[in-house]
């Protein structure tokens, strides 16, 4: 059976993407630390990212690289932080959050949050994306 992370790709689950290429896809947690939090997930169903083929991790990498610019840009924090831990769907990903201080990434601060909440940060990341030039 697919992911839960594959069947946001695919459209079978509602997601909020903000990015999208051959390679990997990034969408808004359905339960941010932060506004903002966004997942980097490659397309391929890999579980543990330390599987991951050189070129695919080289290229979510590099993604995570452009939308955590973007979230810096957008939201202002003094850190955008990078996480891989793997445990709660078994598709590697990454986590960008938004961060004032390192206690933003325990997943105790993770909030549900509403459809047109994550809608409007959506729409914003992905203005930032298209619209800064830091992407090459």
């Amino acid at each position: 059976m697919a992911t839960m992370f594959t069947q946001i790709m695919t459209g079978e689950l509602p997601g909020h993407i903000v990015y999208r290429d051959d390679i990997c896809v990034a969408f808004l947690s359905i339960a941010p630390h932060a506004p903002g939090h966004t997942l980097v997930v490659p397309i391929a169903e890999v579980d543990n990212w330390l599987d991951l083929d050189r070129k695919t991790l080289s290229h979510v990498m590099a993604t995570s690289h452009d939308v955590a610019k973007a979230l810096e840009a957008e939201f202002g924090p003094p850190r955008v932080g990078l996480m891989i831990a793997g445990f709660e769907v078994p598709h590697a990903h990454v986590h960008l959050i938004p961060m004032n201080t390192v206690t933003d990434l325990d997943f105790a601060n993770a909030k549900p949050t509403d459809d047109d909440t994550l809608r409007n940060v959506a729409d914003r990341i992905r203005l930032r994306l298209t619209t800064d030039t830091w992407t090459e």
